[in-house]
């Protein structure tokens, strides 16, 4: 996307766990329209750090709970379709340690969730960046969580 674009700002979540061989799992959700595979993400919430609104859109887009990191893992830039046609939206990325799946949750009868490997992840999103920063996650082989 051209640089000089003024972008909407959103917050996303990258939830993610380790799976009993140690492997790192991350969890994808769909989108309500299209169904294309994405990581949970929204608005910023007035009065909440941003790290906070993240872990919330993951409990309401996937149903799961956890810690989210307070320090960003990168961006990504996406285009976000509107009545009024495409907006550029730039999304600040904070990883979420997952603790609980809950069997319900807000948009659980709009949306699936799956678990993939990281790269099985990078493989299925459609933005470039966002498969860029889930490479970087499998670079870094997820130290952190």
């Amino acid at each position: 996307m051209n640089a000089g674009l003024e972008f909407a700002r959103q917050v996303g979540a990258l939830p993610v766990r380790r799976a009993p061989d140690g492997t790192l799992l991350v969890l994808l959700v769909t989108t309500l329209q299209t169904q294309r595979w994405i990581i949970p993400k929204g608005w910023p919430w007035p009065g909440e750090h941003d790290y906070t609104a993240a872990a919330e859109e993951a409990r309401e887009e996937a149903g799961v709970l956890g810690e989210a990191q307070a320090a960003s893992i990168g961006s990504f830039t996406y285009e976000k379709r509107r009545a009024s046609g495409l907006v550029p939206v730039r999304v600040t990325v904070y990883l979420l340690e997952v603790r609980e799946e809950l069997d319900t949750w807000p948009e659980s009868g709009r949306r699936q969730r799956a678990w993939f490997t990281v790269s099985e992840a990078a493989a299925a999103v459609q933005e470039p960046e966002l498969r860029a920063l889930l490479l970087q996650l499998q670079d870094d082989a997820g130290a952190a969580i």
